[in-house]
């Protein structure tokens, strides 16, 4: 375990914690020392959760060492149960408690619970955030619909209505409740009904129905993919492989699911909500076209940004990396499909040191890379967690589908426009019309300041003065004659200008 100022995951109990709090009916105790416990913090202050997140500790302290560690673990569990009465329990240990061996899941069957109790292992010295949810919602779908597995051999029936279900949103997931709401849009257009959400809004006795659904959509492989693999393996369920993030990969997604539906009949207007590809078109080159891209994120969110910016915005990838080392093979397979390596790390430091190398215009990444960017002068656009509260917002942000598509457009290219118009204003700051002693120019040219007879121009000087860019010669024309001007130059030359080149370069 390394020890940083910034970590893009946490340990696996917080995972466990994702799922526990995006489920309803289901309390998580956990095993943990004081110090381990600020469930509340990241659910309530960054993800602005209207409830408490259904946690409970066991906070013991150094004291308590010394004494029946397990005999407390067990005292939490009851109080837990007898204040919360929940349908289902999950109990578990935090990385220090760890260390202790108790067992939180063998001790907990001990008491006798009138409701289910599921115990997860998640090794908090060799593991993280996204494997502890994905391992806790697997556990979760195993315990729940373990028994309704068809004996082997028996032939799947297909529903009457083509349905599914959808798998992979948490609690504390980048834009999860935004991207379900167009995800389910989108289905619900195609005919298709959907059985269960799980984990987000699922409740312990909707996971023992997963197997009813005729196939399942992984919206987040970091998940749901070791589950929707289970589910596969028992009930004979296929899952989605396409993550729809941007247009191609939404349409790709549809295709998909109407192939696994057995749908033949699509609306041709699908999509007429999608922007992006208009938008695309008809932005002026200079803000997209060839444009550098940094990636760095989640191995969802990553694979996904790197096709929408360099096949749907006309960007250049330069780089593309992921802190999810469990799906290091899927990035490094997009990366060489970009013709770039792969940044596989979980040390921010790295990540600056390989934005610092190659400078690019945008970066798309995580919290972390905003603050990079940041410090480097570079836009940004956040596209994955680790996030912080400004990427919770009020308003529907979906990532996903039609609509998540345009909300990448604003995202992305929103800040490579400001980013110009910065540049341009540093650019013409010493235009007269823009220094402190100009008039507003809505008050018109009555009250301007007035403006010196300009000097002659020698023919060289204006061949030379031709070969400049059009959209900064007038700059370089008002500065050459200002700069005569202040010298009592009568005719400006080749020199001339040159000089003030020099001299408003300063």
């Amino acid at each position: 375990m390394q020890l940083s100022m910034w970590t893009y995951e946490g340990p696996p109990h917080i995972g466990a914690m994702r799922v526990a709090t995006a489920m309803r009916g289901l309390h998580y105790v956990l095993h943990a020392p004081q110090g381990d416990t600020y469930a509340d913090l990241l659910f309530t202050m960054i993800e602005r959760a209207p409830t408490r997140p259904p946690v409970s500790y066991t906070s013991f302290q150094a004291r308590d060492l010394g004494g029946d560690t397990a005999e407390l673990f067990k005292d939490a569990v009851r109080v837990a149960y007898a204040r919360f009465r929940p349908e289902a329990m999950l109990v578990g240990a935090s990385c220090t408690a760890e260390l202790l061996q108790d067992d939180p899941g063998g001790l907990a069957r001990t008491l006798g619970l009138p409701v289910p109790v599921v115990g997860v292992e998640l090794p908090a010295y060799q593991k993280k955030e996204n494997w502890g949810a994905a391992e806790t919602f697997y556990r979760l779908v195993r315990g729940f619909a373990a028994a309704r597995v068809p004996p082997p051999g028996t032939v799947r029936a297909r529903n009457a209505v083509p349905s599914c279900n959808i798998l992979g949103p948490t609690a504390l997931g980048f834009r999860h409740r935004d991207d379900l709401a167009e995800i389910r849009r989108l289905l619900a257009r195609l005919g298709i009904e959907v059985r269960v959400v799980a984990p987000l809004g699922a409740r312990p006795g909707d996971l023992a129905r997963l197997g009813e659904a005729d196939f399942n959509v992984v919206l987040y492989p970091e998940i749901a993919e070791t589950a929707a693999g289970w589910l596969q393996r028992a009930f004979g369920q296929p899952c989605t492989k396409t993550v729809p993030i941007g247009v191609g990969a939404t349409r790709d997604f549809i295709a998909e699911v109407a192939g696994l539906a057995g749908i033949t009949d699509i609306a041709s207007d699908i999509d007429e909500q999608c922007r992006l590809s208009w938008y695309a078109r008809s932005v002026d080159s200079t803000y997209l076209t060839g444009k550098r891209v940094f990636i760095f994120a989640d191995a969802t969110h990553a694979i996904a940004a790197a096709r929408v910016a360099a096949d749907e915005l006309g960007f250049r990838i330069v780089g593309l990396g992921t802190y999810s080392r469990e799906q290091a093979r899927a990035v490094r397979e997009a990366a060489a499909r970009h013709g770039v390596e792969a940044l596989i790390t979980d040390d921010y430091l790295e990540v600056e040191a390989a934005i610092t190398a190659v400078q690019p215009e945008l970066v798309l990444g995580t919290q972390m890379e905003r603050h990079i960017a940041k410090r480097l002068g570079l836009a940004c656009a956040v596209i994955s967690a680790p996030a912080h509260v400004q990427d919770f917002p009020a308003r529907t942000a979906p990532q996903m589908g039609f609509e998540g598509a345009n909300v990448l457009f604003d995202a992305w290219v929103h800040p490579l426009m400001m980013g110009l118009e910065e540049h341009l204003l540093a650019m013409f700051r010493d235009d007269f019309e823009f220094g402190a002693a100009a008039a507003p120019s809505h008050l018109g040219a009555a009250v301007a300041a007035p403006v010196p007879a300009a000097p002659a121009w020698h023919e060289a000087a204006t061949r030379e003065l031709s070969k400049i860019p059009f959209f900064v010669r007038t700059k370089a024309r008002r500065n050459a004659e200002l700069y005569a001007i202040e010298r009592g130059v009568g005719e400006v030359t080749v020199e001339t200008l040159y000089e003030a080149k020099a001299h408003y370069a300063r």
